[in-house]
């Protein structure tokens, strides 16, 4: 017998989750507290700093980290076969470091089975060059799909053999390292379809003697998540110049050690995870208010900026030292965003743009395409199960959407008819569809567990917009 406080299946445990998921519209909490939500550590913070902890010389400590995500745990783990050691205390990440040369247990060739983490592809890639042995990367099926010959050209570069053992182009790939790192490097990148593979590459750098430059003729994809790791290694010693516009980047060890590579140890806070924070401030300008605790004001996450857009759809938003509330305003109005630099927020602004008294229009979706899912044709179609119409190539524009309400209005009638939600195995999609839920009643998620991969409480913190 499951105890009775099961009756709200919200509060399942994620494994015994009922699929299809019932959700209910969330009633006025007029005179009621309002919830406030302190999300898991930022995945993107979480694994770059993973990433540059196996690598340093000494212990580092990651405070708060996402621990318990898909993500998070391929990448320990795959840190951890490639001779880091990870331990966990409490809510904190102790990794002693390989000190810039990964030390596999046996000097055999090694498989990371990194199932469908974009990150931990991308960043292991251009960290298999510090490996004295090859390095085959691999992932799920629709890992596969998704494009990494651009990094691949960028590490050839750097002297490394590449080789595809399935599509050209994409994952898997073997990485075999150089006999001789470079000692200085410069790489003119083309345009790219994810920052990740700029990010990939300036971890990397640090531990290259003479540090790495890139540069750019084109727009950095996502700069936002390239300035979150420049950022980042600035903040953790590396020697870190920039062009304004990323044109120029340039990383290298620190300044104050000339004969020495890479990083020391250090300790890092991990902020909550903005992008996890976005459906919790959409669902305060979706229906009753709700806060977010714990980012700072100075977030190195684009996602944090997230709540200015619902201001600009009429929400109240209000802002005292780490904590950031949304109101919902009487009606919503349609708004013209670019979220070039706040991709992973996107879906979240949809499900809002469902509700507004009008046509939407949301630019900068380029990379949406190459995703868990492509996050375009997923969005259409799920959102013309409740009468909302998106079309694509707007004005020539083929990297923005329109977000067309009925024109009376989503059906929110208690006899609405039921709306089943595919989540294409996508926990933004899940995460972002669930909103709808919100106004609308007899809403289902499918596969509701699939938020696992970056947010599994996120079905218990949604519950306590309930109380």
């Amino acid at each position: 017998m499951a105890p009775h406080h099961h009756h709200n299946p919200l509060l399942a445990p994620l494994e015994s989750i009922p699929d299809p998921l019932p959700l209910r519209p969330r009633p006025p909490t007029l005179g009621r507290r309002i919830p406030v939500i302190h999300p898991p550590g930022s995945k993107s913070l979480t694994n770059r700093g993973i990433l540059l902890a196996a690598l340093a010389q000494g212990r580092s400590v990651l405070r708060r980290p996402l621990l318990d995500a898909d993500d998070t745990r391929v990448m320990l783990h795959a840190v951890q076969t490639l001779g880091a050691t990870v331990e966990t205390h409490g809510p904190d990440l102790h990794i002693v470091g390989i000190n810039g040369r990964w030390k596999p247990q046996s000097q055999t060739p090694v498989t990371l089975d990194l199932h469908n983490a974009g990150t931990a592809v991308r960043f292991l890639a251009a960290a298999a060059l510090l490996s004295p042995v090859p390095v085959t990367i691999d992932g799920t099926e629709r890992m596969r799909q998704r494009p990494i010959g651009e990094l691949g050209d960028a590490l050839r570069n750097l002297g490394a053999t590449i080789e595809y053992p399935g599509n050209a182009g994409c994952p898997p790939i073997r990485i075999t390292p150089p006999a001789e790192l470079p000692r200085a490097a410069t790489l003119d990148l083309p345009r790219l379809p994810s920052s990740q593979f700029i990010s990939a590459l300036l971890l990397l750098a640090p531990w290259l003697d003479a540090g790495l430059s890139l540069t750019s003729r084109q727009p950095v994809t996502s700069a936002s998540y390239a300035r979150m790791t420049l950022l980042l290694l600035s903040r953790l010693g590396a020697t870190v110049r920039t062009s304004a516009n990323l044109s120029v980047m340039r990383v290298g060890p620190p300044a104050d050690s000339p004969t020495q590579r890479g990083l020391p140890a250090f300790e890092l806070d991990i902020e909550p995870d903005a992008s996890s924070a976005t459906y919790f401030w959409a669902a305060g300008a979706l229906s009753s208010a709700c806060a977010v605790r714990g980012l700072p004001s100075d977030s190195l996450q684009a996602d944090a900026h997230f709540p200015a857009l619902l201001a600009r759809m009429g929400a109240t938003v209000e802002s005292a030292h780490d904590t950031t509330t949304v109101q919902p305003p009487a009606s919503l109005d349609p708004v013209f965003a670019d979220l070039a630099d706040l991709p992973d927020a996107a879906m979240t602004l949809a499900a809002v743009a469902c509700f507004a008294t009008g046509r939407s229009i949301l630019r900068g979706l380029g990379t949406l395409r190459d995703k868990e899912s492509n996050r375009i044709d997923a969005l259409r179609t799920e959102l013309a199960k409740i009468g909302v119409t998106i079309d694509t190539d707007v004005l020539g524009d083929p990297d923005a959407i329109t977000i067309t309400p009925p024109d009376r209005g989503v059906d929110c009638a208690r006899s609405c008819p039921p709306v089943h939600f595919d989540t294409y195995d996508d926990h933004r999609m899940a995460m972002s569809l669930a909103l709808i839920g919100l106004r609308r009643p007899n809403v289902f998620i499918n596969n509701p567990a699939c938020v696992a991969k970056t947010y599994p409480a996120f079905w218990h913190d949604f519950a306590t917009l309930y109380e």
